[in-house]
């Protein structure tokens, strides 16, 4: 843990306060300390709110989206029945494969002359340009989307797998409907996974680098000109190493906030869990 996560951050921090560039880089431990001019260059002198924003709000809707579509799987492939093996392997899918492989699969499929404009032009949809323009952010949004729904989908699933027989038996007992015992038994037990899946969601999808960036390129249009390829942008082709690191840098106080919430949220439930005891 200090190797691969407390000395990389201790270093970014120290870089985040040095004027690092392609010309001090050589010396970078002799670079100009500009204490936290970094951070103010990276707030008001460039895209990073814009980036923050664009960030935020890909995967608040990519999570929105993904969340119904991973309780729904994980109630269809929870029960016994034929074939379940195969449904649940196919519900991996988006899962398993690299985001590199996604997102040149979706790039090729949403190319002006792709597959989603001619299935669109079937239906009598002008479907137009989506790698640029405004619709980039509706192509994010559902791709990530795509991405994104196989986790809500196992942590509901074994979320399911948890709960007690004897409830369900209990509910049956007493006549409940199977809208009644998912209402009243069944979802009121999956707080728990699914609000986990959905921090893990938004923070994948926040800190996600390789879809965006294989998507859409770089430099990436201003629509979908997402936190982590900005901070890429800023590094490896400006050369600006010390504001780079302040972006970084903030964007870890960015992902602390849903963090933050649940593990409130978590000491909360252990508090009245201890009450009820």
């Amino acid at each position: 843990m200090a190797v691969v996560i407390v000395v990389p951050l201790v270093v970014a921090v120290i870089i985040s306060t040095l004027d690092l560039d392609q010309y001090t880089f050589r010396q970078w431990l002799g670079a100009p300390f500009v204490g936290l001019a970094n951070y103010a260059e990276a707030l008001t002198g460039s895209d990073l709110p814009h980036a923050v924003w664009v960030s935020v709000a890909a995967a608040t809707l990519a999570t929105a989206v993904a969340l119904p579509l991973g309780v729904v799987a994980a109630l269809t492939a929870h029960n016994r029945f034929p074939g379940r093996g195969l449904v649940r392997s196919i519900y991996l899918i988006p899962y398993v494969l690299p985001a590199f492989v996604v997102g040149t699969v979706c790039r090729t499929i949403l190319q002006s002359d792709g597959v989603a404009n001619r299935g669109l032009a079937v239906l009598g949809v002008h479907g137009g340009l989506w790698l640029n323009g405004p619709k980039s952010f509706l192509a994010l949004v559902v791709v990530q989307s795509w991405s994104a729904w196989p986790l809500v989908y196992l942590l509901t699933l074994s979320g399911l797998a948890s709960v007690d027989p004897q409830l369900h038996e209990a509910a049956a007992l007493d006549g409940a409907d199977w809208t009644a015992k998912l209402r009243h038994v069944i979802l009121p037990l999956l707080r728990g996974p699914v609000a986990l899946a959905v921090i893990i969601s938004l923070l994948h999808v926040l800190n996600g680098f390789t879809l965006p960036y294989v998507l859409f390129g770089v430099p990436s249009p201003h629509d979908v000109e997402v936190l982590p390829v900005l901070t890429y942008v800023e590094s490896f082709q400006n050369f600006r190493f010390g504001v780079s690191s302040a972006m970084a840098v903030l964007s870890l106080l960015v992902i602390l906030v849903p963090l933050l919430a649940y593990l409130r949220a978590v000491r909360l439930d252990l508090g009245e869990d201890e009450a009820r005891r």
